[in-house]
């Protein structure tokens, strides 16, 4: 008996399939990456970091996240974008648990800058497979892996302090080998599984030199300033709130916190699945929830009940999850099929290189003045762009032709 085929000739029971592994994909993207910020404070204090260098800890992956994503453009046009993000997974997993044997700042900036290297090769590919695979369910492809990512960086900060922390006896290095094994686990299950690329000759010939980004398109520059409005607060948020809490007094709220910051990332896909006709070129996630982003960030600085916290945490999380969403499902609609790849890697290129700066800038800002709270000034600025980025943005222009 075959599975029943939706409105556009595709059968449910592929459907679920590549929404699958396109999900598996997602979660090896974010869980490397995100088993640092709950060990961070363990990390600072055995390191003799600063402020500043945790900054930058968190902000090198995301640099090279944006140096790699051409050459990530260029590896899809060549190996095509399967073989390229199981390239990814691989090296994001073995540098991930590289980290754990640092011995110092700079040998943990080094195994940083390779897992985020492997991450970055990724990325580009993510749109270019909801592409060729859903090229008519780009909201579904979209939120089957970025629900992932959300799931991945769930599991690596809600799970790290109360069950794996205790596990390996409070060791931040056996933590992150812990967390290194399910994402390398991932990467053959998911080369086994995903559909064979046709003929990567083909693909190559059709897209020709267009791997290179065109960084005279406007497009990719306001792509890129929404997404990074969106990276910054979210990762600029795990990487301060461990020592913004111990500052407060609070330290004992930072599995909770971290637990709601990333846990009310999984309502939003729920949500998100029942709009997803109405989530395409809409502004309406940007201009609802970026104010709704701002608000949270100004309810950290002024509140102080454990409550206002936990509640502010997890609309940052939320929200940064449903505009990550919208975000990521518009390089497919705006952009040809030829351009699509690179005009993804543009687009990560200028938002993770602002999500180095803004993080940096934050924890400079805080060994400057002194005051915790002025760390998250620079990603209430980001609330403000990101709401008027990402509206101007579901305004542009499609591409026509391919």
């Amino acid at each position: 008996m075959t599975s029943p085929a939706s409105r556009d000739g595709l059968s449910t029971g592929r459907l679920i399939k590549l929404m699958s592994l396109l999900w598996l994909a997602g979660v090896a993207m974010r869980m490397t990456i995100l088993a640092m910020p709950p060990v961070i404070p363990l990390v600072h204090s055995e390191l003799h970091m600063s402020e500043t260098q945790v900054g930058l800890l968190i902000g090198l992956p995301l640099a090279l996240f944006a140096v790699a994503a051409v050459p990530g453009s260029l590896l899809i046009v060549r190996v095509g974008a399967r073989n390229a993000a199981v390239l990814g997974m691989i090296i994001a997993a073995f540098a991930g648990a590289a980290r754990s044997a640092a011995i110092d700042v700079w040998t943990l900036y080094a195994a940083a800058i390779a897992t985020g290297f492997g991450v970055a090769i990724m990325q580009p590919g993510m749109p270019t497979l909801v592409g060729e695979w859903l090229p008519d369910r780009i909201a579904h492809g979209t939120i089957a892996y970025t629900s992932g990512m959300l799931i991945g960086a769930l599991f690596a900060t809600g799970l790290t302090i109360p069950f794996v922390l205790p596990l390996v006896g409070g060791s931040w290095r056996l933590d992150l080998l812990v967390w290194a094994v399910p994402a390398l686990l991932i990467a053959p299950v998911f080369f086994i599984l995903s559909p064979k690329t046709d003929n990567v000759s083909t693909i190559a010939n059709k897209v020709g030199a267009l791997w290179w980004p065109n960084f005279k398109d406007p497009l990719v520059w306001l792509l890129g300033l929404t997404f990074g409005s969106n990276n910054s607060p979210f990762f600029g948020t795990n990487a301060f709130l461990g020592d913004y809490l111990a500052s407060q007094g609070k330290a004992d709220l930072l599995g909770a916190a971290l637990g709601w910051l990333n846990g009310a990332q999984i309502v939003a896909p729920l949500i998100l699945l029942l709009l997803a006709n109405r989530l395409q070129g809409r502004a309406w996630p940007f201009s609802l929830f970026g104010p709704v982003l701002l608000a949270a960030f100004l309810g950290l600085i002024f509140g102080h009940s454990a409550a206002v916290i936990l509640v502010c945490a997890a609309l940052v999380g939320f929200t940064t999850a449903i505009t990550l969403t919208a975000t990521l499902a518009l390089p497919p609609l705006l952009s040809s099929p030829a351009d699509l790849a690179r005009t993804s890697a543009g687009m990560f290129t200028v938002s993770y290189a602002t999500a180095i700066i803004i993080p940096t800038i934050s924890g400079a800002l805080w060994d400057a003045t002194g005051r915790p709270w002025t760390a998250f000034v620079p990603l209430c600025v980001c609330a403000v762009t990101l709401t008027v980025f990402g509206t101007v943005a579901t305004r542009y222009p499609p591409a026509t032709g391919g």
